[in-house]
């Protein structure tokens, strides 16, 4: 039996659960990927784009003549003109109900809503012709009130961004389960705290590109995507082009890093293929990094109050939040900016066992950048404010950090279950994993070294934080709220001659390994060797249709899809073998490349020769005989709305009270995401999650003014974790593997990212304890600390 349980996952030949390195390795360390700014086409032009330099403004008049004029100049187009081709979106799903956005151009028309907003276009022969041209543009602008602070953006003195709406909220949702008021009144002790994220962004190694090639000839667009969901794409293409589909080919190669950053509408992106339409050839955007700060969508813009409830032995009696969120001036189209906070709410306390919880989540307008879904969407807000109450509680009662936990969490022979909030949970393993975690970083011993260190005046911490991770969305996510996401994906699988198999599958490649993780399972399926797969991704003409990489869901949903295609590849060929063989289909089996005696493992037949009979010979075939060697199987869980993960993080560090500076010394991370198919590239997985995690608790940071300016948008300012900095981060895994697959796979991108802040901030907190100051504001800067000590 395999560590999962599911023995026919040890069938001979089988990749699953070896670390084998990605096939696309190799091609991309010798320089050899292929990136939206490496392809080459014919009468390509370049697009650069004219940006607001208010927050908030009215765009009183626009003069593009002297830019018509400038040299290399193909065309100067403005919104009122691009909105002929391109039609206008509004960032809502139904069953968000009372969620409310305005409608959003690619190009602004009248006004302009954030420092930032790109208002006119510039196409010429080379990027560089296109912003020599944008500098000689004339606008004049009439500025606007702008609304900055989250605070403030409800207040009725407070204009709204956009009248038609009424006033800043854009969605509210308030949840309450059982006796909350009850439940703090007859508790022994209550704590309580106000929780401030600072907003943040990705820095992808590449940053957003996009090439539109339109071919009037034979009427297609052909778009060159820096992306994760080439599907969706095309269909919002289509939607806001006026284009049928079969019009529409998205093509994502090899992506430099998207961590959701790349997986939302964004006006300039809209605009270039508008624009390829419009002149009738190819036109590309490279954002640079200054513009990427701010165009590419930001996360994590919070502030949340809350309180927990506990009795004299530490039980957690009941949770209340409060929790503002600003979204900048639209809602992000077609997911939302309504996600994170609504996840806030379903995940706060996620792991554990009380009864009563009363959340109220508030999405507001700003003009500032806008913010939407980025890597553990909600997930590092909701763990830290639970984590965060629960070290109080046990600081305020007296006990153990790790104990007052393990008495909390849900048991592990509990499940299936609802958390408080409602969500369900199939399996998780919270005991098994703190257990594993306290272990793993010898607990005890590490609490003695502490003392120890703290006797001769050195602040050492240890920060817990349990989490639960959503992963595996259903078509339960999207899909009933009227976006056009597909929750499902397909792998379509074809047999060659010499006995190799393609795979094409919907999912696509980030850096994160879906080639290797597809390759595995489609090795160990067929029983062709691993080296003989080639995957093909992120092509609307060539893949079946899906819904790409988001959410965690590439091993657990297009790995599943490739199981299936898998299986019944080899059931063809078997059958197909059997007839020419004249031996019984359930008889054989392929491994390694060759048709053998399944009970003795003997050759029959090799794949090759299979193939060779099969294309080139079927005369020879018996009667009635037609081989299938190429089938295609979809997948998308529905038993549960996502395949919740779950997991526990420690960090051990140290705080220098002179200067505030921390010290990351080691981290640990214990993960139960089912079946781990490849445990290199988990592992990888959760120590990259781990880092953006520790990014957004130490060091980032977009920092804006009260006029609404970015005051730290380049790489100069805008601080990002470096490997000299980072701790080491030890990787262990449980396992309870989903039965609503047959590989059992959960997803594990973002657990990372999920519980890292909350094991950082509370060791913090740990270690400032002695000294009676405390830290509730991420980033956790020196300037922080100092004033939490009292020092500044």
């Amino acid at each position: 039996m395999s560590e999962s349980g599911l023995s026919f996952l040890d069938r001979p030949n089988s990749y699953i659960g070896r670390s084998v390195p990605r096939p696309n390795a190799r091609r991309l360390v010798e320089g050899r990927g292929t990136y939206v700014d490496d392809v080459a086409v014919q009468r390509l032009t370049h697009v650069a784009f004219l940006r607001s330099p208010l927050a908030h403004a009215r765009i009183a008049s626009l003069d593009t003549a002297a830019a018509r004029a400038m040299p290399g100049v193909v065309a100067v187009v403005t919104g009122a003109e691009l909105a002929r081709v391109c039609t206008p979106w509004v960032g809502v799903l139904g069953h968000f109900k009372g969620l409310r956005s305005a409608p959003q151009h690619a190009l602004a028309v009248d006004r302009v809503t954030w420092v930032g907003e790109p208002l006119c276009a510039v196409v010429a022969a080379s990027r560089a012709e296109a912003e020599d041209a944008l500098a000689v543009i004339a606008v004049e602008y009439e500025a606007l009130p702008a609304v900055v602070d989250m605070e403030t953006a409800l207040d009725p003195a407070t204009p709204p961004i956009h009248p038609d709406l009424g006033d800043n909220l854009a969605f509210e949702r308030v949840l309450e389960v059982g006796d909350v008021d009850g439940a703090f009144r007859d508790a022994a002790a209550v704590v309580e705290e106000t929780f401030r994220f600072g907003r943040h962004t990705g820095v992808c190694l590449e940053p957003r590109a996009i090439l539109a090639d339109w071919q009037a000839a034979d009427g297609t667009l052909t778009v060159h995507h820096s992306f994760q969901a080439p599907h969706m794409m095309q269909d919002i293409l289509c939607k806001h082009l006026s284009l049928p589909e079969g019009a529409v080919r998205v093509i994502c190669r090899d992506v430099g890093g998207s961590f959701g950053i790349k997986v939302h509408i964004y006006p300039d992106e809209m605009a270039t293929c508008a624009l390829s339409l419009m002149l009738r050839r190819p036109v590309k955007f490279v954002a640079d990094r200054l513009e990427s700060f701010t165009s590419d969508i930001h996360c994590r813009d919070h502030r949340v109050t809350a309180r927990m409830a506990l009795s004299a032995e530490g039980d957690i009696l009941a949770i209340d939040m409060d929790d503002l969120t600003g979204i900048g001036p639209y809602s992000v189209y077609p997911r939302t900016s309504a996600v994170e906070a609504n996840q806030v709410v379903n995940l706060t306390g996620g792991p554990y066992r009380h009864q009563a919880y009363r959340a109220r989540a508030r999405v507001v307008l700003q003009n500032k950048a806008p913010t939407c879904q980025y890597r553990a969407v909600g997930h590092p807000i909701a763990t830290m404010v639970a984590e965060g109450l629960l070290d109080l509680g046990a600081a305020r009662l007296g006990l153990d950090p790790a104990a007052i936990r393990q008495r909390n969490v849900i048991p592990d022979d509990a499940y299936p279950c609802a958390g408080v909030s409602g969500i369900r949970f199939e399996q998780l393993s919270h005991q098994r994993a703190l257990g594993t975690l306290l272990e793993m970083m010898d607990y005890g011993a590490l609490r003695a070294e502490q003392a120890a260190l703290r006797a001769r005046g050195i602040h050492r911490g240890i920060g817990l934080a349990t989490f639960v991770e959503i992963t595996n969305p259903s078509a339960a996510f999207y899909g009933v709220g009227g976006a056009r996401i597909s929750s499902q994906d397909g792998c379509t699988l074809r047999l060659d001659p010499q006995g190799g198999v393609v795979a094409a599958v919907s999912i696509t490649e980030q850096g994160q390994g879906t080639e290797g993780i597809i390759a595995q399972v489609v090795a160990t399926a067929t029983g062709v060797p691993l080296e003989q797969v080639r995957v093909v991704t992120g092509d609307t003409q060539a893949t079946p249709y899906g819904g790409g990489t988001w959410a965690s869901r590439g091993a657990g949903i297009g790995g599943e899809a490739a199981w299936q295609a898998g299986k019944a590849l080899r059931a063809n060929v078997t059958a197909a073998a059997g007839a020419i063989l004249q031996a019984s289909a359930d008889a054989l089996d392929i491994r390694e490349g060759r048709i053998v005696d399944a009970a003795t493992g003997a050759e029959r037949m090799t794949l090759a020769e299979l193939g060779r009979i099969v294309y080139f010979r079927p005369d020879t075939l018996p009667p009635g005989l037609q081989p299938e060697f190429m089938v295609t199987r979809h997948y998308v869980p529905k038993d549960y709305p996502f395949a919740f993960t779950n997991g526990v993080q420690a960090s051990y560090l140290e705080v220098d009270v002179e200067t505030g500076f921390v010290r990351l010394l080691k981290h640990w991370c214990v993960e139960d995401c089912g079946t781990v198919l490849n445990p290199l590239l988990v592992d990888e997985q959760i120590r990259g999650g781990i880092v953006q995690g520790i990014g957004g608790a130490l060091f980032e940071h977009c920092l804006y003014d009260a006029e609404g300016q970015l005051l730290n948008g380049s790489m100069a300012d805008y601080l990002v974790p470096m490997a000299g900095e980072m701790p080491d981060i030890a990787v262990a895994h449980v396992v309870s593997a989903t039965a609503s697959s047959e590989i059992g796979a959960k997803g594990a991108g973002e657990a990372g990212t999920a519980g890292a802040p909350a094991a950082v901030v509370n060791a913090i907190n740990d270690a400032l304890r002695p000294l009676n100051a405390r830290v509730s504001r991420q980033p956790v800067t020196p300037e922080v600390i100092l004033e939490a000590l009292g020092t500044i």
